[in-house]
């Protein structure tokens, strides 16, 4: 592909969306591609995927504000819809997703690093939905993941004014879970860049995620996003059912079991190299 990367590090795969010369702006183009690289992700090998930005300046800057300029009232909400298609793909994608946001994350880019289950963010990084100083409404889900993740509040104020927030605003609001600097000697000299200790922290917590049995992972996800779509009598149901779901799998079987080896000292579980899928 030409503008998205791909690579696989034992069970975790990092998806680069790389048009830096755009500021990896979302065209119709990357969408595609972008779709495409969620659909070959091997899911029986991959337990957790990372998706960021190529270069130090930006995660995605936005949809490419040249490609929608010239758009009718039909082709916009086409536009639109391809990118929550793309969007909602990778919120109900069966694996975790990290997004690791390094500069820019506007527009398109504030959107789709909300489709991902966890955001964390380099300390340059910038969010804002700015789609009403461009005369439009924000098109990819941003009017209503940043509702559901902030407040009602705080998103309207935000997309009302069309303000960017820098990285401690967006990490104080929820917005971000966590933001990384770069790494200086005593001298003063860095000596890791802030992208690198972004990317660093993210293979991390990746490679914890990956490390814990997939298919309690996965069911938590789906519980977690489908239960938050209705009430908590419904959302019950839900985590029962998909509890319910992970007994009688090697991966209860070998989690338990282990773990009632050592049930005489308990801190000396040993970590369980679940296999199953």
């Amino acid at each position: 592909m030409e503008f998205v990367l791909y690579e696989q590090k034992d069970k975790i795969g990092i998806i680069t969306i790389n048009r830096e010369k755009a500021l990896n702006a979302l065209n119709s183009q990357v969408l595609d591609e972008l779709s495409e690289a969620f659909d070959a992700v091997d899911l029986n090998v991959v337990r957790c995927l990372i998706l960021t930005g190529a270069g130090e300046k930006s995660f995605v800057a936005g949809a490419d504000i040249g490609e929608m300029s010239t758009l009718t009232k039909a082709e916009g909400e086409a536009f639109g819809k391809k990118g929550n298609d793309l969007f909602r793909k990778i919120e109900s994608f069966p694996i975790p997703v990290i997004a690791a946001v390094n500069g820019f994350a506007l527009g398109g880019g504030c959107e789709i690093s909300m489709s991902c289950d966890i955001r964390i963010c380099s300390d340059n990084a910038m969010f804002g939905q700015p789609e009403v100083g461009l005369g439009i409404t924000p098109g990819f889900g941003g009017t209503q993941r940043l509702a559901r993740l902030v407040s009602p509040g705080m998103a309207k104020q935000l997309i009302y004014t069309a303000r960017n927030i820098k990285a401690d605003e967006a990490y104080r609001i929820g917005l971000v879970n966590a933001v990384y600097s770069a790494e200086t000697d005593e001298a003063g000299n860095v000596t890791v860049s802030a992208k690198d200790a972004l990317m660093a922290a993210a293979e991390k917590m990746a490679a914890g995620i990956a490390a814990q049995a997939p298919i309690a992972v996965r069911n938590c996800k789906k519980a977690i996003n489908d239960g938050l779509q209705v009430n908590i009598d419904e959302a019950i149901v839900i985590e029962e059912k998909l509890f319910g779901d992970c007994f009688e799998t090697e991966d209860q079987k070998a989690g338990m079991g282990n773990f009632l080896k050592k049930k005489d000292d308990p801190t000396k579980v040993k970590v369980v190299d679940f296999k199953n899928a």
